[in-house]
């Protein structure tokens, strides 16, 4: 090289070369496109639960209108008052109806989650006989639907004396397939120099469980939380339970259901109330459900 080319090297500032910002592969139409479909796709599935709400504002006249209005021209909350009036002429009050509901959730949706997360922890991190094979057992269940199993579950279940109580809808609800598979998916993916950092120093298995597994699987049981209570709030539970004092808020919500067409207003008021939970539910986990899908696939 030259001393002149050499000082031209030396005076001129030296610049990185740019990288080039990979542009996407679609144009503007295309987004466009894009987005219509997505907002589509949104109204499809709000539009359900808008029309839901608004039949149950609607006074009685004009849930008989044809052809039917999405929107109520005279909104009002009587099918919602003459809905608990009803209710409150039972000889069951209206409070133990909920309370056997929210009991048999919170029960079975508890138990259901620690069972599942200890099953899953065990065959996602240790290696020992028929652990593969017990799992594909579990992904072999979830093929069989409440149909295929309620002869059998009935007879197991009467066979132990739990028919017309509480503990025939709370037991089965801790044995689903469902929440074994989904933690035991997610907790795969966790590094298991963690766990064995955490036995380095000192801590137990109890320990690694709730201290370590879990706080890192929040996004999993969440949504293991949100499908429990879906599970068992809509739970009639009318093959098991008999005794009146004893059954669910669906199932005397649905006994209003088909009390003919006087009671149409307060038929459309049982929906909302019957999907509220749920929905309330979603929304406040709904950035965990996102993580768990996003997550669930990744390995260490």
């Amino acid at each position: 090289m030259s001393k002149k080319r050499k000082k031209e090297l030396e005076e001129k500032p030296y610049h990185k070369p740019l990288v080039k910002r990979r542009k996407p592969n679609r144009s503007i139409a295309g987004d466009i496109a894009l987005y219509i479909f997505l907002v589509l796709v949104a109204v499809i599935m709000v539009f359900p639960i808008v029309y839901a709400v608004s039949s149950a504002l609607k006074p009685l006249d004009e849930l008989f209108m044809f052809p039917p209005r999405i929107f109520p021209r005279n909104p009002t909350i009587n099918n919602f008052t003459d809905l608990f009036v009803t209710l409150g002429k039972s000889w069951v009050t209206f409070s133990r109806y909920l309370f056997n509901t929210v009991f048999m959730t919170a029960v079975g949706t508890a138990g259901h989650l620690i069972i599942a997360s200890m099953g899953a922890f065990v065959l996602a991190k240790y290696d020992f006989p028929g652990g593969k094979a017990f799992f594909k057992l579990v992904t072999v269940a979830m093929m069989f639907t409440g149909y295929v199993t309620a002869i059998p579950n009935y007879m197991i279940i009467n066979k132990l004396g739990w028919i017309d109580t509480y503990w025939a809808i709370i037991i089965p609800a801790f044995a689903s397939p469902m929440g074994l598979f989904l933690m035991k998916q997610f907790m795969e993916g966790l590094p298991t120099s963690l766990i064995e950092a955490a036995k380095i120093d000192g801590a137990n298995e109890w320990k690694v469980f709730f201290q370590i597994v879990m706080p890192n699987v929040k996004p999993a049981w969440m949504t293991l939380i949100i499908f429990s209570v879906q599970g068992l709030w809509n739970n009639r539970a009318s093959t098991f339970i008999y005794s009146e004092e004893k059954k669910t808020l669906v199932f005397a919500l649905g006994q209003i259901q088909l009390g003919g067409i006087a009671r149409t207003g307060q038929a459309a008021a049982v929906l909302v109330v019957v999907m509220i939970v749920p929905i309330i539910i979603f929304i406040f986990s709904e950035s965990q459900i996102l993580e768990t899908m996003a997550s669930s696939g990744l390995k260490d």
